[in-house]
This record gives structure tokens, sequence and C-alpha cells, in this order.
């Protein structure tokens, strides 16, 4: 059993940096292909980033050349960086784990404003 635990959103300005972390319980860390969603109010739940076991990432054309997708195998934990932050970012990013089956954190917020 895997469980994913989010944190480091908040409040942030436009044009300013978060890093999302994301730590999973288990032994299973390093087989996991992990990824990054998010939902803003009223849209659906959309791919931001995602990484492989192998540690090759993919970025949604949205994000790309802003979001920076890492994973860390001794710590059991994905980052995601975020840089150049847009309102448009502003939602609530979920962590995602697979291997053989699915796993969600419980989201956390992210809110660029003025």
């Amino acid at each position: 059993q895997v469980q994913l635990v989010e944190s480091g959103g908040g409040l942030v300005q436009p044009g300013g940096s978060l890093r999302l972390s994301c730590a999973a319980s288990g032994s299973i860390f390093s087989r996991l292909f992990m990824a990054w969603y998010r939902q803003a109010p009223g849209q659906q739940r959309k791919l931001v980033a995602s990484i492989s076991s192998g540690a090759n990432p993919y970025y949604a054309d949205s994000v790309k050349g802003r979001f920076t997708i890492s994973r860390d195998n001794a710590k059991n934990t994905v980052y995601l960086q975020m840089d150049n932050l847009k309102p448009e970012d502003t939602a609530v990013y979920y962590c995602y784990g697979m291997y053989i089956r699915e796993y969600w954190g419980q989201g956390t917020q992210v809110t660029v404003s003025s």
C-alpha cells in the first residue's frame, strides 16, 4: 500500500515560485510512475507533468519551460518546481503514482494572485 502526501502549496504573486513535494510511503517508490495533476474550479483534472521510474519527464504545453518535475528515490519524494507562476496556474495540485494500481494524494492548493 502506498500513501502520497503533498506539501508546499500556498499563495504567491504572479512571477513567483513554489516547490511542491510529494512524499510516498512504502517500499516501491522507485518503481512508481509519478505525476502531478491540477484541477481548477469548474474544470476537469489535468496532467501537468510526469516522470517515469527511469526519470524521463513530460510536461504539458502550458507549463513547459516554467515547471520542472524531479524525483529522489532515496527520499521517496517527487517534486514540482514551479517558476514564473501565472494566475491561470491557480488550482489544487494532486500527486499521482502508478505501479500496478493507481494512487492519489489529497491535494494542495496553489493560488497565484497579486
